[in-house]
Parts: structure tokens; sequence; C-alpha cells
């Protein structure tokens, strides 16, 4: 695999320069670096996704026209998904998430957090907060850094969770708070490491001690290997 350090200012122009892709623009004060490598596995995955069936159009989950963002990032083929299980769990701001994300993402919510919620509080949760999902940007904002998988639209992150009857639950104030809102959200994390390739949470490090991060990036020489902190 070949690697591209991309810089990204906005508005955008394209060169290529000594077998790099420079992406610039004239009088921006927003400038990103990321570090890139083309990764055929994305492309086999999506398709094989989306010729699967697994993801059924619906008026929460629509297709949205190509995330074409700078150089590697986007995906040909997102999706909009502003709510989950049917529409019973929204999902506010909607979340653009590639093929693979979205049969992940109803499962996680109706096997461990819809469980989670009825054993600890006795209800549903009518909501999560989306703190992040689809950006063209390097890991945890870090110029030079590895392009984020939320660059690909491979990557949810959630900060909290609304119940039926209003009470919310966040990750920045539950994980150390009382004892349900620990249990709960150490269940809901534990969880995700059972559906995603990646779960990071406030144990992992500063950048995540507000929001659950999941995405279904490959690790490892075969690509099976899982990452949960």
């Amino acid at each position: 695999m070949v690697l591209r350090r991309v810089r990204v200012l906005l508005p955008l122009s394209i060169l290529m320069v000594s077998g790099f892709m420079l992406l610039s623009g004239c009088g921006s004060s927003s400038n990103v670096d990321f570090v890139a490598k083309y990764e055929p596995w994305r492309k086999t995955e999506e398709n094989a996704c989306i010729a699967s069936g697994a993801v059924h159009r619906t008026n929460f989950i629509r297709a949205r026209s190509a995330l074409g963002g700078p150089s590697v990032c986007g995906t040909e083929n997102p999706y909009e998904m502003s709510a989950a299980l049917g529409g019973r769990i929204s999902m506010k701001p909607p979340a653009l998430l590639r093929c693979p994300m979205i049969p992940q993402v109803e499962r996680w919510l109706a096997d461990v957090v819809e469980p989670a919620a009825r054993q600890y509080y006795g209800q549903r949760v009518a909501e999560v907060t989306v703190a992040a999902s689809y950006g063209c940007r390097a890991m945890n904002h870090v110029s030079g850094a590895r392009l984020s998988e939320h660059g690909y639209a491979n990557a949810l992150d959630i900060s909290r969770f609304t119940l039926e009857s209003g009470e919310v639950i966040t990750v920045k104030g539950g994980w150390y708070g009382t004892e349900r809102e620990r249990v709960f959200l150490r269940t809901v994390h534990n969880g995700a490491c059972e559906n995603f390739t990646t779960v990071l949470g406030p144990n992992y490090d500063a950048n995540h001690r507000d929001h659950f991060h999941m995405d279904l990036a490959r690790h490892g020489r075969d690509g099976l290997m899982r990452i949960c902190k």
C-alpha cells in the first residue's frame, strides 16, 4: 500500500506534487494534514453490503449522493440515518454512514442498548445523540495523523442517550456518575465491542471522555483484530 500525505484547505483546488495529492485553496485558515492510503477492501465491502440488501431504504434511512470528499475521503453510496429500529429510536442529528455501518448500528441498539435500558431503567431509549459521523479529517483532529474512519463514513460517535421519560444519560457525566449510569454505560460500551471492530470510550483517552467512538476499520494482518478500550 502507498501512503499519501494530504493537505486539505477550503475552498479546494487539486494539484499533484511528487506523487502526492495536494489539496489547496486561497486565503483559508482551515488547514488539516492527514496520511491516507488506498485500501481496496473498502469498495469491495461496500458493494457486497449493497448487493446483499442488508440496508432497506425507509423514511429514516435514505440514500444520499456520493460523499466525494477531498482525495480519499468519502464513499460512493452513503446513507443518512435519522432513526433506528423502524423509527423508534431517533438519531440526532442524522448520521451519514456507509452501508456496512447501518446494520451494525441497528443490531447494537436492538441487542445491547435497548435491553440495558430496560434492565437498569425499566424503560426504552427514545433518542441517541450523534456527536459525529462523516467528516474528512485526521484522527483526533491531529495534523499529520492518519485519516480518521470518519473520513470514510465508517464511524459513529454517540454522546448521550435519552430515555422515554426524558431522562438523559451522558457519556461525559455518567461514566463516573451514579452506579446505575456507570453500569448502563459500561454495558453499552462493552456490547458495542461485539458489533464493531473499534470501540473507544472515556477509558481510552481525553479525546473520548464525552462519547463512544465506534467504527468498522480493519486491524491486524488479517483484518480481524478488534480494539475495545
